[in-house]
């Protein structure tokens, strides 16, 4: 029985570890979608996400996810409206986009909390990213999730 133990004890790790891990961040692909309060389009519209918004998938369910967000708010959304595309969303508010990776490059455009990119690219602690509406530039990783 003693050696049963440790076995158990691994294999239980495992299976905890892998529900840790299972959370799969996925992006809306289309311009606007709507977040819904349960899994069909009979639930009511409770807010509206654009294209690049970032979102942690914490239960699928048929062709639904619920998801997580940034700020910790949970909805629902056709998985037809996500895609595996490397995205960042703004958490800090007037956050600077700069024309190139680093403080001492100008600033293109001012952002705030909320606005999604997609990211092209990474150098450092900088990465380079676009707007749905073709607005790019470099912003420090500190300043998005």
């Amino acid at each position: 029985m003693k050696k049963l133990t440790p076995i158990v004890l691994a294999c239980l790790l495992v299976f905890a570890g892998a529900g840790l891990v299972w959370a799969e961040r996925l992006s809306v692909n289309t311009d606007i979608a709507n977040i819904r309060s349960g899994p069909d389009t009979s639930d009511a519209v409770i807010w509206q996400v654009e294209k690049y918004h970032p979102l942690k998938v914490v239960k699928k369910q048929g062709s639904w996810c619920l998801f997580e967000d940034f700020e910790g708010d949970r909805g629902w959304i056709h998985n037809s409206l996500l895609a595996d595309i490397k995205t960042v969303i703004v958490i800090n508010d007037k956050c600077n986009v700069r024309s190139g990776p680093g403080t001492d490059n100008d600033i293109r455009f001012t952002v705030d909390n909320g606005v999604p990119f997609k990211l092209l690219e990474e150098k450092g602690d900088w990465l380079h990213v676009i707007h749905a509406d073709g607005d790019r530039g470099w912003i420090h990783r500190s300043l998005v999730w």
